[in-house]
């Protein structure tokens, strides 16, 4: 069997960039992928615990990894199983997924299981010794993040969570140039997630409505803030290097009156130490504006969703054209007209420049997939990944509870890990 190569510059290769340059000093996600490793022909198994929509999705992209195995799933849900042994008949079913921990030879878990249900999985998990990626949120509240994070660290084993955008080229190369000042200083971010559509999902008898549209229900879900915002406040808060001291909010039920808790219309400001403001608004009643962040300096605008980049100077125009311009200025300057004759081709919409030379073609989550494959073989943790994934939940379950309690809250100090006080290392030793 040949080996299976991976290593940093293949990936680099893989995801359109010749040189890393400061990349490799910049992104902690590299370091999955070192050259220095050599995991060969080594192959991860994995189980996956909740193969519903998304985790079938995240299956695809193992399936395309030589080094990942997909040995055992486990759903309570049937018609979840019978989707998932399409495309790995092989595999062993579990409806519960402490049998699946029992066994000794799955490495490591991808848990994709409904919110409410993460932590005490991640948990066990951990205890079993298995490697752990998580979608987000990793937990129900801030709390239970801590408690995962925790064990990580106890453990020593890997964690991941799903914050694909962690691994995207468009976000780290725009960080990059961020965090060297190309933008100037930041004073603004904006982001916001717009949807139209109810949210529901069929439900074949009224007995499995919860179990199935758990994301309306305040029990099991906490809504838009943790489905979609952890994603956009994450590239806030890597944006600025620091994660927000305060939040303060409103989210309303506007327009899908059918029964759900969770609220349909959300706005929240979160607020930086320097005073700069990171807004995440999210409706689905309208579908118009999609997705974005917007991150704005002195000096220019980044969306990094876009893949494009803006400065506040648009280039001048032709030097020909600039002269005939000033010629018309200095012959009619004089004479009473409202204005020139005729206006240089200077632009008039800053149409911004692309991240990486293109459109966007994903959105990293297989590169996502393919670190935690390397790192789970390694068994090395690759640096900031977990603590990025514990801050983008936790700023989410703060936001949350703003909206609910409908007052401004604080971060609490006791949930701020030592890797961040207020300030992020930007350069990797």
């Amino acid at each position: 069997m040949d080996e299976i190569s991976l290593d940093r510059r293949n990936f680099l290769k893989k995801i359109g960039l010749v040189s890393a340059g400061t990349l490799l000093l910049s992104s902690p996600w590299l370091s999955a992928f070192s050259e220095e490793k050599h995991t060969g022909n080594s192959v991860v198994r994995i189980g996956i615990i909740g193969p519903g929509s998304r985790g079938r999705h995240l299956m695809g992209f193992l399936l395309n990894n030589p080094k990942a195995e997909i040995t055992a799933i486990c759903d309570i849900y049937q018609p979840s199983i019978d989707e998932a042994l399409k495309k790995v008949p092989k595999a062993a079913v579990y409806t519960d997924y402490r049998k699946l921990l029992e066994d000794k030879s799955i490495d490591a878990v991808v848990i994709a299981t409904p919110l409410y249900t993460h932590c005490q999985i991640a948990l066990d998990a951990f205890d079993a010794g298995k490697h752990v990626l998580c979608e987000k949120t990793i937990g129900f509240n801030i709390e239970e993040c801590f408690k995962i994070y925790n064990k990580h660290k106890s453990t020593g084993k890997v964690f991941f969570s799903g914050q694909q955008r962690l691994f995207d080229p468009r976000y780290i190369k725009a960080m990059e140039m961020i965090h060297a000042g190309t933008f100037g200083e930041i004073e603004a971010i904006r982001t916001f997630w717009y949807r139209n559509g109810d949210w529901r999902r069929n439900v074949p008898s009224p007995e499995l409505e919860r179990q199935i549209n758990w994301r309306l229900y305040r029990e099991y879900s906490k809504g838009l803030m943790t489905e979609l915002a952890g994603h956009q406040l994450q590239v806030g808060s890597w944006a600025m290097q620091s994660i927000p001291d305060k939040v303060m909010g409103h989210g309303a039920i506007t327009y899908w009156h059918d029964g759900r808790e969770v609220f349909d219309n959300i706005s929240c400001i979160y607020v930086f130490d320097n005073g700069v403001k990171m807004t995440f608004d999210s409706v689905i009643s309208n579908k118009f504006y999609g997705l974005e962040e917007q991150i704005l300096g002195n000096l220019g605008t980044i969306e990094p969703e876009k893949g494009k980049y803006y400065f506040e100077t648009t280039p001048p125009a032709p030097a020909f054209l600039r002269m005939v311009n000033d010629t018309e200025h200095s012959v009619f300057g004089t004479l009473p007209f409202a204005g020139t004759s005729w206006a240089p081709e200077t632009a008039q919409e800053n149409k911004g420049e692309y991240i990486l030379g293109e459109k966007p073609k994903s959105d990293g989550t297989d590169l996502l997939m393919d670190a935690f494959v390397e790192a789970a073989i390694t068994g090395q943790q690759p640096p900031k990944i977990a603590e990025e994934g514990y801050y983008a939940s936790a700023m989410t379950l703060l936001g949350d509870q703003a909206l609910v309690e409908e007052r401004t809250l604080t971060f609490p100090d006791e949930f701020k890990l030592d890797y961040l006080n207020h300030r992020r290392q930007t350069v990797i030793p």
